[in-house]
Formats: structure tokens, sequence, C-alpha cells
């Protein structure tokens, strides 16, 4: 049973996620914009695409 308290933790910790990210929709675009652009800089433009259909899915949500 320890995968199913594990799953348990997850799931609160998902909502939690969720509340705060509409609570602080600035907040968490500009960490998730700060996110993308250290990963694209890491990755040397690799993954660009990737990552700004990511940033775009994060801005759709948080304004809901």
């Amino acid at each position: 049973m320890p995968m199913l308290k594990k799953l348990t933790a997850l799931a609160g910790a998902a909502a939690a996620a969720t509340k705060y990210a509409k609570k602080n929709p600035d907040k968490v675009n500009r960490a998730a914009a700060k996110a993308g652009a250290f990963v694209d800089q890491k990755t040397k433009g690799k993954y660009s695409r990737q990552i700004s259909g990511a940033l775009h899915k994060v801005r759709t949500a948080t304004s809901r």
C-alpha cells in the first residue's frame, strides 16, 4: 500500500498547486516564463517549440 499513499500525497499536492495558480496567476506565469527561459537556454533552443507550447498551456490555464 505505500504506492497508494504516494498517489494520495501527489493528488493533494496537485490540488494545492491548482489552488495557488488560480489565486496567483501573475506569479505563476512569471515563474513559468523564467523556468522556460532557463530550460531553453540550457537546451540551446533544441526544444523551444515544446517549451513555448507548455508556456502557452500555463498561460491559458491561469487565465480561466
